[in-house]
């Protein structure tokens, strides 16, 4: 299994909510994606980032086959709009 994690700082972290509606639509969207959970900072815990995305994918072909798709893309553009910065861990479980 690939796991596949993105921390996401916003310009504006008030626009948290709309970037984890926007990612959970990508949901499902593959086959080989068995695990996708979005999470925003939460007040009182420590957090560096505002949104994380924690994905896991059969293989590097599931992987390879959800970065391109059309929806996602228009996912991503969306959310580049409103990100600060991006950050992206791939590893093996």
């Amino acid at each position: 299994m690939l796991r596949h994690i993105v921390m996401f700082t916003l310009k504006d972290p008030a626009n948290a909510p709309k970037v984890k509606a926007l990612l959970d639509t990508c949901k499902g969207l593959v086959p080989g994606m068995h695990e996708f959970d979005v999470g925003i900072k939460t007040d009182g815990l420590e957090a560096n980032c505002d949104v994380v995305l924690v994905s896991t994918f059969t293989d590097a072909a599931a992987l390879a086959a959800y970065a391109p798709h059309p929806h996602h893309q228009q996912v991503v553009a969306q959310i580049r709009e409103m990100a600060a910065s991006r950050h992206v861990v791939d590893y093996w479980v």
